[in-house]
């Protein structure tokens, strides 16, 4: 098996809503859309981030826990500290709640921290070093 990662799929509430928050809110391009089903944004050369509908996903994988934090964090990094502070106002225009205010961090970055819609939590970094330069466009 290739070590890579196609497919990021988050299951949702109310995959409408979610287009509104990612394509309207956020103004991401959508790659698919099927009303009430299933939302596709590609998020690079070779992966989608998925948006599925909680009762059509629990149809093909099986009961799908709720409550509390998703335990599982997205990150978009970005070049400066002032496009953190950019992004973050603008997930907060679209309807994001900010859950962590941007700040300097121990190991020399800048993040702050939304929750989209359904509770998954965006990480908005940046990360002066290697690693964190080299998922930069």
């Amino acid at each position: 098996m290739d070590q890579r990662i196609s497919f990021i799929t988050l299951v949702v509430e109310d995959v409408e809503a979610s287009r509104r928050f990612y394509v309207d809110g956020l103004r991401w391009e959508p790659e698919l859309h099927v009303a009430g089903e299933v939302l596709m944004l590609r998020m690079g050369e070779r992966l989608i981030l998925s948006l599925w509908d909680r009762m059509a996903a629990e149809h093909e994988i099986g009961p799908v826990t709720t409550g509390g934090t998703p335990p599982v964090t997205l990150a978009h990094n970005v070049p400066t500290e002032t496009e953190v502070d950019a992004v973050l106002a603008g997930a907060r225009a679209a309807g994001a709640e900010i859950v962590a205010e941007p700040q300097k961090r121990e190991w020399g970055g800048y993040t702050g921290y939304f929750a989209d819609l359904d509770g998954y939590r965006w990480e908005v970094a940046y990360n002066p070093g290697p690693v964190g330069e080299s998922v930069l466009p």
